[in-house]
Order: C-alpha cells, then sequence, then structure tokens
C-alpha cells in the first residue's frame, strides 16, 4: 500500500481531521479504504492525528466479513477472526465500526464526530433541520443505535445506491466516495454547513476553581475551551441532563455533574463516594467553569471540550434526544470499548 496514492491521500486526510477538535476528538472516528478486496481501516484505540506518521491501518477481508455481517455472526463485531493477519505486523485491532464501512459499496469511507453534525444529530427535530441543511446532497438519517453491528444493519436499511452521506443519530457524520478527494470534499461540505459560531461566554473563573479545586486532585482542564460547557447556562442545562453521544459516556462517564450551589469539588467527590461511586472525572461548576480528576486521560480532556463544542452550537431550549440508561449501560459493558479505553489509559495515539 506505500505505493498507492489514494491511500497515502486517505493517511492526509484522516491526520488532518484527526488534529481538528471540531471534527475528532481522541480516539473517535475512522477512515478506510478498499483495495483488491481487503478494508484498509483505522485500528480501534489509535488517533487519526496520527495516521501520516504511524502506521494505524489494519487490513481485513472484506469478502469472508461481509459473509459473517449477512448471516449476523457475532464475530463480525469485532472483525478480528477477519484481518489478514501476515499484512497485519502491528497485531492492532480493527476499528469496532468495520462493519459500518463494509456496507458501504464504494472505495473511501470517513466518519468524524463533527461536532455542527452532533449538535443537530441530537436534536428531536434532527430530521426536519437537516432537511434544510442538507439540501441538495444524497443523505440519510439513521436514528441512534449503538456502534458496530448493530448500526451497519440501521445503515443497510436506509441506503440508497446514491447515498453518499449519512448523518447518525446522537453520533456523528459518515461520508463516502470513490476517492479520497471526492470524499474529502464532502466532509468539509457538510462540516461547513452544520458547524455554526458557538454561543459567546463569559471567561472562566480560575481563582474561584483553584479555591474550589483545594485539597483535591481536581484541576482546570487541559483546554481552556472546556469550560464553555459550564460558563453557558443553556449549555450546562442540556449537559446535566443526560450523556448526548457515545464517547461522552467512554471517556466521561454517564452524563455530565454539575455542582450545586456552593459546593465545592471534594464536597462533589463525598457526594459520589456516599453513594457508593467513583469520583466523576469532570465537574461542571455553573457560571465559574470545570474542573477535571486527575485521572482524566487524554481521552477525557477531549471529550470534555467537545461537550462545550457541541452544546455551545445547539440553540437554548431545543429538545434534545438524550442516551437512555440501557443505551449507557450497553456501551459501558462493551468489550470492544473496554479495549478501545485501555489502549487509551495507556497513552497509544497520545
Amino acid at each position: 500500500m506505500a505505493n498507492d496514492p489514494e491511500f497515502q491521500a486517505l493517511r492526509t486526510v484522516s491526520a488532518r481531521a484527526g488534529a481538528d477538535p471540531l471534527l475528532v476528538q481522541a480516539a473517535g472516528g475512522n477512515t478506510s479504504i478498499k483495495r483488491d478486496g481487503i478494508l484498509w481501516i483505522k485500528a480501534s484505540g489509535t488517533w487519526l492525528m496520527n495516521a501520516d506518521k504511524d502506521d494505524i491501518f489494519v487490513p481485513v477481508d472484506l469478502g469472508q466479513l461481509n459473509k459473517a455481517v449477512r448471516r449476523d455472526d457475532g464475530s463480525a463485531e469485532k472483525a478480528q477472526d477477519f484481518v489478514v493477519a501476515d499484512r497485519n505486523p502491528s497485531g492492532l485491532r480493527p476499528s469496532i465500526e468495520t462493519t459500518v464501512h463494509s456496507a458501504l459499496p464504494q472505495d473511501v469511507v470517513i466518519h468524524v464526530h463533527c461536532v455542527g453534525t452532533i449538535a443537530h444529530a441530537v436534536r428531536a427535530d434532527a430530521g426536519a433541520v437537516l432537511a434544510e441543511k442538507l439540501a441538495g446532497l444524497d443523505w440519510a438519517f439513521v436514528p441512534y443505535v449503538k456502534p458496530g453491528l448493530t448500526l451497519s444493519h440501521s445503515i443497510e436499511a436506509v441506503l440508497k445506491p446514491e447515498t453518499r452521506v449519512l448523518v447518525l443519530g446522537n453520533h456523528g457524520l459518515v461520508v463516502c466516495g470513490d476517492t479520497v478527494a471526492e470524499t474529502e470534499a464532502l466532509m468539509d461540505d457538510v462540516h461547513a454547513r452544520l458547524t455554526g459560531t458557538p454561543r459567546a461566554t463569559a471567561s472562566a473563573d480560575i481563582e474561584a476553581l483553584k479555591r474550589l479545586a483545594q485539597g483535591t486532585g481536581y484541576d482546570l482542564p487541559a483546554d481552556p475551551a472546556s469550560h464553555g460547557a459550564a460558563l453557558d447556562a443553556a449549555s450546562a442545562a442540556m449537559a446535566g441532563q443526560g450523556s448526548l453521544y457515545p464517547d461522552h459516556v467512554i471517556f466521561l462517564g454517564v452524563g455530565s455533574v454539575l455542582a450545586g450551589e456552593g459546593e465545592t469539588a471534594a464536597d462533589v467527590a463525598a457526594r459520589f463516594e456516599a453513594a457508593g461511586l467513583p469520583a466523576p472525572v469532570s465537574i461542571l461548576f455553573p457560571g465559574k467553569g470545570v474542573l477535571m480528576n486527575g485521572s482524566a486521560n487524554a481521552g477525557a480532556q477531549a471529550l470534555a471540550r467537545c461537550l462545550a463544542d457541541v452544546t455551545t452550537r445547539i440553540p437554548a431550549g431545543t429538545a434534545l434526544n438524550y442516551l437512555t440508561e440501557a443505551q449507557n449501560a450497553e456501551l459501558l459493558d462493551w468489550d470492544a470499548e473496554k479495549y478501545r479505553q485501555a489502549l487509551n489509559n495507556k497513552g497509544a495515539g497520545a
């Protein structure tokens, strides 16, 4: 594949998208290209931003994988059984969304967690709003289901020969095409149409946050933009009602934790301990900003910013669809996600 200009182009666009927090956060998103019966897809737990310097693509036998999908074989979920081992020296696993890529007939597929797309895909009126914003494109909306094999079946149910754009409810964006340039252009077009300007917020109260963190392992977030979810009243209200998309659950836990009036980080942690729960990874202090647990890895830090980027782009008062308790639980109990999180905790791709 080293001599394939399309594969090299895919690596370049993958790295570009992966380095843009408005398109991809942490180990999220995945890209692929089909060549001679092999699906080359991003490995689970790796970061797209490293695609142009690291070996992050895994070769999967497309024909055998698709046969497994058609017979609804559970082994297709992980796709590990279909890796072309002698062309996979890294020993990494295929993306947990490999069957999503195999379900699409085009050579090139790009899946990103574009914050503008998510901000629309979580809305109760997503279909109507997207119809206006994506006019002129061949697109389809897929209501939320767990990523993986279930999602690929849902995509197949709405897929038409002309479909090139898929908006995944409470999840993100998939674009596909016959060339990397065509697919990249589609990604950029949808991103531009859906990613508006966030609501302006006040500055974080850094001194107050430092006082609230005293005596704890909590500290300021790595990215100051993360404070936006707490500084904007409408965003904090949205965040406090539950989980909006899968990677939030995986990296930050179910929902968002808002401190009560007068509570410090120690108070919040004690409240959770009394309930038999681990201390939250992130705490939103309305009107002041955000504090992150010292255990927060790079993925958690990226998703803290994502929460601000998404919620500040949703109009105040908009009715939203949140992940249910059962949907949260199936994400946390999913072996494929445990593997991805384990890699993230080791610093894979960081």
